[in-house]
């Protein structure tokens, strides 16, 4: 009985973020209430404060679904005893770019997340959080990278603060045009070749390595 009920609060919590998921893409987050939750999903609000405690909890929830697969791919690429740390960044970057071209789950939330969600006052929670998110994903870049280096597939010398933005914009820039433009920035059949293309500018650029100057703005 206990096992039952217990499923049947997890099928509950997982109808919710459905319901979430669908209300958020079609509404947009800041107009869409706990009301247009609960309805879409068939519940009374009172279910949904038993799962969640505000709007930008079931936001955090839905955003989590399609986000923390990855983490055993992500603990990978900074794993001392890894032989190959930059073959398991290239897999996560093109895993990460393919599962949201061709997952219909995975692109709907990053469409909420780039084009349908306002980070006004009652999603500030999940600004702070999103930005938390970001830095720990700038941090595990950086150990990423130094473990390729320790392995001698990067140059000794690559700037790893300056490589690990750039390749976090890439991902992350990458996605947000596939939500705007998705027929021109489709990557389901080519993220292979635009990760190695982003890798080949770690390997090569020179402006990538440390100790070089900033070009000066012409006078």
């Amino acid at each position: 009985m206990v096992r039952r009920t217990k499923e049947e609060a997890l099928e509950t919590r997982s109808r919710i973020l459905d319901a979430a998921e669908q209300v958020f893409f079609e509404k947009g987050v800041s107009r869409t209430s706990l009301a247009d939750i609960a309805k879409a999903a068939g519940v009374t609000r009172g279910a949904i404060y038993w799962h969640f405690t505000n709007k930008g909890d079931v936001f955090t929830a839905m955003f989590d679904r399609v986000v923390l697969p990855l983490d055993e791919l992500k603990a990978a690429t900074t794993d001392p005893s890894e032989p190959d740390p930059l073959g398991r960044i290239r897999d996560l970057c093109v895993l990460c770019l393919r599962n949201t071209a061709t997952d219909t789950r995975r692109r709907r939330v990053f469409e909420i997340l780039f084009l349908k969600c306002e980070f006004v006052e009652e999603m500030g929670p999940v600004m702070a959080r999103h930005q938390s998110t970001m830095r720990e994903g700038l941090e595990r870049i950086r150990d990423g990278l130094r473990n390729a280096i320790s392995k001698c597939q990067l140059p000794a010398d690559l700037d790893v603060e300056r490589a690990a933005r750039v390749l976090h914009s890439f991902i992350t820039g990458a996605l947000r045009d596939m939500a705007i433009l998705p027929d021109i920035f489709d990557v389901a059949t080519s993220a292979d070749q635009h990760v190695d293309a982003m890798l080949d500018t770690l390997r090569y650029s020179q402006v990538l390595r440390t100790g070089t100057p900033a070009k000066k703005e012409p006078t």
